[in-house]
């Protein structure tokens, strides 16, 4: 634990300082805390929790709670680039699986996971609404309609070219 927070001190800095200006540093301020602190980390490891916890005098076990309770928080590292598969009944039917799979092999993770280069994060979703343009695959926000696996390639490295033009 202390590597990670002598590694990241800069980062522990800011989250103090965020906490420091609070009007209340107590349970109210948990959700806004740990929402800031994911920005500021990109995720919330244990030393990240374990850390507000002490900050804001609420237990581990409650900031853990809250953590793993609302699907916006991650405890592990998420890429640069967000690729979520609908896997709602109408993509599903129409081939998501397919396209899922064909992601995961291509990035070399299963849903889930983050690329060890930190890039690209997979995750799955229920259902986006976009029944009519299923299969639905959204990257980072971008809406993709009707993906085949064989489109998978050309989305890839549309946030690869991204990546090499900036």
């Amino acid at each position: 634990m202390c590597d990670f927070v002598s590694q990241n001190k800069k980062l522990f800095d800011e989250l103090d300082s965020l906490i420091d200006n609070l009007p209340e540093t107590d349970e109210s301020a948990l959700i806004y805390v740990l929402k800031e602190a994911q920005g500021i980390f990109g995720y919330l490891p244990k030393e990240v929790q374990l850390h507000i916890a002490g900050k804001l005098g609420v237990s581990p076990a409650k900031v853990y709670g809250v953590v793993s309770f609302y699907s916006y928080f991650s405890t592990n590292p998420v890429g640069e680039h967000k690729i979520s598969v609908c896997l709602g009944t109408a993509c599903f039917v129409k081939g998501s699986k397919d396209v899922l799979a064909e992601l995961e092999k291509q990035l070399e993770i299963k849903a889930g996971e983050t690329t060890k280069d930190l890039k690209f994060t997979i995750e799955c979703l229920r259902c986006v609404g976009a029944c009519g343009l299923a299969p639905v695959v959204v990257v980072d926000g971008k809406v993709y309609s009707r993906v085949t696996p064989e489109d998978v390639t050309s989305i890839i490295n549309e946030y690869r070219e991204l990546e090499m033009s900036c």
